[in-house]
């Protein structure tokens, strides 16, 4: 790989600049990656939390709790949640709690296989030691500036 500033050039580049532009790469990929399925990225997160619920199933109130509590999802989760009924790939049972159809099931060992996939290529050429020290120069940028990252 060609970088595109040597090392004394790179070590004075703005990390906003770097981070942004990671997030919009790695993000558009996973996206385009999803949406062949007919996937969105936060129908994705709801059908991983309730295929790690199992037959438990979930309430909306509760899979919503957890993916705010890590990710900027705004309002989007609701419109998604029932797009996923919608499709028929999540029920909400007479007990309230959503689960996986069959189908659903299905939809997310699919999209599992190609987030594996997706996460591989991302990670090409980059070893976990490399990825930990990463991410722990970017926690450590984080709470230098008093912001808050956590994600489970």
């Amino acid at each position: 790989m060609e970088y595109s500033h040597d090392d004394a050039e790179l070590v004075r580049q703005p990390i906003g600049y770097w981070s942004w532009a990671a997030h919009k790469a790695v993000v558009t990929y996973i996206r385009a990656g999803l949406a062949e399925y007919g996937i969105s990225q936060p129908q994705w997160w709801v059908l991983s939390q309730l295929a790690d619920a199992g037959d438990d199933g979930r309430t909306r109130e509760q899979v919503f709790a957890v993916l705010r509590g890590y990710l900027d999802v705004g309002g989007a989760l609701g419109p998604e949640t029932d797009a996923l009924v919608d499709r028929g790939l999540v029920d909400t049972g007479d007990d309230g709690r959503m689960r996986l159809t069959s189908e659903g099931r299905a939809v997310h060992r699919t999209c599992a296989r190609r987030q594996a996939a997706m996460r591989e290529r991302i990670h090409e050429g980059v070893t976990d030691e490399e990825y930990l020290v990463t991410l722990k120069v970017l926690q450590r940028m984080i709470h230098n500036v008093g912001g808050r990252a956590w994600h489970h």
